[in-house]
């Protein structure tokens, strides 16, 4: 994607789409993708092998549950909240509100990362799209 010659208003980006976990994006930055994400329920437990995961709650809630070599915990990021998952972590998001988020990924990073449990039917597994 190469880079917009205008601004981008984030309301109008999220309010181009209903999808839920279905991310757009909305800028690049030398090799990194901004998503946009309006997300509710549970994701899916997976891992990014070679890349760190960068989240910012615009609205809403996220909670992120972590499989850690201490055991499992949640971290919840209210709205305005980011939160970084580092490379190799098994996490799994989830959102008991709709709530909308921004992603910061290398470009082509799957949404259900390296490895996963099995895709349900409502999470897009994706490199995300482009704004329509």
């Amino acid at each position: 994607m190469s880079a917009p010659t205008e601004p981008v208003a984030l309301s109008a980006a999220l309010a181009s789409f209903t999808e839920r976990w279905s991310p757009r994006i909305v800028a690049a930055v030398n090799d990194y993708d901004v998503r946009v994400a309006k997300v509710e329920g549970e994701h899916l437990w997976h891992v990014h092998d070679h890349t760190d995961e960068f989240f910012l709650v615009l609205d809403g809630e996220l909670h992120i549950a972590l499989r850690e070599a201490a055991g499992e915990r949640t971290v919840v990021l209210p709205r305005g909240s980011v939160f970084t998952v580092p490379r190799g972590t098994e996490h799994k998001p989830y959102a008991s509100v709709p709530t909308e988020i921004l992603l910061l990924e290398p470009t082509g990073t799957s949404t259900v990362g390296d490895r996963h449990d099995e895709v349900p039917d409502h999470v897009d597994e994706t490199t995300g799209h482009a704004l329509r």
